[in-house]
């Protein structure tokens, strides 16, 4: 798929938890207090390795679309197959490194069934030197070229930092864009390093914002998790009204 979806989504519903946990049981307590206040959730290595991946999709299931963060990089052969397997479990959205190139995404995009199939760029935590010692150029640059990619491929989408959305937006019609590294302005940045506020990465023209530990575990000060996610539908609602989206 490559036309743009036209998103007539709520606000809330951009919102993508990671439930960043190593128990089914935390996952769950998360799930169920979150789901009717955020989009989907994110099940990623830490969670379906601890506790299996079938039983972690078929649980949260329950309370919203599950995002699997599997993040396959491997030969195409195994990658198709890693991708038949999961959108088998019924998954909204699954990733491949765009780094493990084209074969690899055309094997996840063929096996993708009803799944939707998004390309990770350069991790959120690379800064620019690192960026430079493992992919051999800048942030704007590597992820331009891999998200070029990933559109020749037939993925929906690319998962980038809040940085590169615009250009991303500007250059391929059609390719969607999840960004983690958003931090409201009353959070820690944690371990990351191209960060942007909710706000400001929905004026870049980001579809979907990746949030963890914002809403799982948020500032004392700012209220339960409940409260956070309120906080940032809040704020994407108003940058979408302010930016004409």
């Amino acid at each position: 798929m490559k036309g743009r979806c036209n998103l007539e989504l709520a606000a809330k519903d951009r919102i993508i938890v990671a439930l960043d946990v190593p128990t089914l049981r935390e996952a769950h307590l998360l799930a169920e207090q979150l789901g009717g206040y955020v989009g989907a959730f994110k099940v990623g290595l830490e969670l379906i390795t601890s506790e299996g991946a079938p039983q972690v999709v078929k649980e949260m299931k329950r309370f919203g679309n599950v995002f699997f963060d599997g993040k396959f990089s491997d030969i195409p052969n195994t990658v198709g197959n890693a991708s038949r397997a999961v959108a088998q479990m019924g998954v909204w959205m699954f990733d491949v490194h765009a780094s493990s190139g084209l074969g690899s995404m055309q094997a996840a995009v063929q096996n993708r069934g009803n799944s939707l199939v998004f390309a990770v760029t350069v991790l959120t935590s690379i800064d620019m030197n690192e960026c430079v010692s493992v992919f051999g150029g800048f942030p704007n640059t590597k992820v331009i070229q891999l998200a070029g990619s990933a559109y020749e491929a037939g993925c929906n989408g690319v998962i980038c930092s809040p940085k590169e959305v615009g250009d991303i937006s500007k250059s391929f019609n059609g390719l969607l864009t999840a960004v983690p590294g958003v931090r409201p302005r009353w959070a820690a940045t944690n371990d990351q390093k191209r960060i942007m506020t909710p706000g400001d990465a929905i004026k870049a023209g980001a579809d979907y914002l990746v949030i963890g530990r914002p809403i799982t575990s948020p500032p004392s000060e700012t209220g339960d998790s409940i409260r956070a996610a309120q906080l940032i539908a809040e704020e994407i609602d108003q940058a979408l009204a302010e930016s004409g989206r």
